[in-house]
């Protein structure tokens, strides 16, 4: 599969308990009438590098897949994610690094990011966090739902003592 024609739609989202510093992401991609879901989790993290992880995942399945040369439209509710594609030049200018001459956070992974985008060219979309249910399917509600779910459990099989 790496024809231009077909089209991916990937919903991601990332959670995070900061009181047991766990989190979990969550990505679901829509790929010719198929829905992939993809979870995981990580302890010593935030929220931010959950809903960054979300993304890297599903570029990272599509890279493996082979299925580069497919249109591949990123929707995420993530204002820190989607604001790194505007802050991008500015952010490789300064050498990844702050105001204060220190490490931007999450910088291995806003770092993979930016390969993973020179390489796949995909579209950000920003959504709206947190919708309602509705009649129609809401594949960030339900990322969303994935990625608290996978926090839970982990913290819940772990520190349930």
């Amino acid at each position: 599969m790496s024809t231009l024609q077909t089209e991916i739609n990937i919903y991601t989202d990332g959670s995070c308990d900061p009181s047991h510093k766990t989190g979990g992401w969550a990505a679901i991609l829509l790929i010719e009438g198929q829905k992939i879901i993809l979870t995981g989790k990580e302890t010593e993290t935030t929220h931010n590098r959950m809903e960054l992880l979300a993304i890297i995942r599903a570029l990272e399945y599509i890279t493996m897949q082979d299925m580069t040369r497919c249109s591949i439209i990123i929707h995420s509710d993530s204002q820190y994610a989607v604001s790194l594609i505007d802050r991008r030049k500015k952010l490789i200018a300064a050498d990844f690094m702050t105001k204060k001459n220190s490490d931007i956070r999450n910088e291995d992974l806003v770092k993979l990011l930016f390969s993973y985008i020179d390489s796949l060219h995909p579209v950000f979309k920003k959504v709206k966090a947190h919708q309602r249910k509705t009649e129609s399917e809401n594949y960030n509600r339900d990322a969303d739902k994935l990625a608290r779910k996978t926090v839970r459990d982990h913290v819940r099989g772990h520190y349930s003592d």
